[in-house]
């Protein structure tokens, strides 16, 4: 099991048709292993991710860069750089970089951070869109890729501005509110196109409002899964997590991804998991299991 940052590659990449993907590592992170589970006990969840003295287990901070035909879309953003020591110490933060380990491995893959045309958001956690903004030398903060329009869905949006006591330590209004005041929300309602070869597809349950993210051509598809199934071991239906605000819709939105996969061969691109970036269903398992 992968324990430390320089274990990860920056970048491990892949075609779907004629597109290139890229899984950029931006860095780990280490999160309470019963709230990454959920109801499901530690002796079994133990078998698959082994938790450290604080019980906390590894979690990557994966995002995807994708090039699409008509533009170059970056998946999710990391954590970023702007959160204390304390924070950093809580959640095991260790992306170090220039600014970030995320603008390193998109280097890595052979661009810069400027050549960005769309950051797409699967949600607003902090995990997820953390990097959407940066902390400059000068205490500002601003959007990490100001030419590029950012995408999320309206109500996610909206439901990260609620304030909601359940949600607001995981909704940080320093990772978006920058990229409203700079005008470069790009806001989808639903199932949505981006760009040619880049779809969303609500997956909700992790949060009311949260997508995942198709590429397609040629007839192959890959799916970031986002937090709907942030690790090989979320992969059976009901290992659901503690986060989820709604756990048996969480489930459903598995389900019917589970079952599009398998008929339709998609590549599944996990966000959190350590070990493994990406890999098939197998038709011949019992229970969804990579093959």
């Amino acid at each position: 099991m992968t324990r430390s940052v320089e274990d990860l590659p920056l970048v491990r990449s892949a075609s779907v048709g004629g597109i290139r993907i890229h899984a950029l590592e931006a860095g780990l992170q280490w999160l309470d292993g019963g709230a990454m589970f959920g109801v499901v006990p530690k002796p079994l969840w133990e078998k698959r991710i082994a938790a450290d003295e604080r019980n906390r287990i590894p979690a990557a901070l994966r995002c995807l860069l994708v090039e699409a035909p008509e533009a170059l879309v970056l998946v999710d953003t990391g954590i970023g750089n702007k959160e204390s020591e304390k924070f950093r110490d809580l959640y095991g933060v260790a992306n170090e970089g220039e600014p970030t380990r995320l603008e390193d491995a998109v280097r890595a893959a052979g661009f810069q951070p400027s050549d960005v045309d769309i950051v797409l958001n699967t949600h607003l956690h902090f995990d997820h869109a953390g990097g959407d903004t940066v902390l400059g030398a000068d205490g500002v903060v601003r959007p990490s890729f100001p030419k590029a329009r950012h995408v999320v869905q309206k109500g996610e949006l909206d439901f990260a501005h609620s304030g909601n006591e359940r949600i607001r330590a995981s909704y940080l209004t320093g990772n978006f509110d920058p990229v409203a005041e700079a005008g470069l929300w790009d806001l989808v309602d639903g199932e949505t196109t981006v760009t040619r070869g880049v779809r969303v597809l609500p997956t909700p349950g992790h949060t009311p409002f949260h997508h995942s993210v198709l590429v397609e051509d040629a007839g192959e598809v890959a799916c970031f899964l986002g937090d709907v199934c942030p690790t090989t071991a979320h992969l059976p239906l009901p290992w659901v997590m503690g986060y989820d605000l709604e756990p048996l819709v969480t489930l459903e939105s598995k389900r019917s991804l589970w079952a599009r996969a398998l008929t339709e061969e998609w590549l599944l691109v996990f966000e959190h998991d350590a070990d493994v970036p990406w890999g098939r269903l197998d038709p011949a398992s019992e229970r969804p299991a990579l093959r």
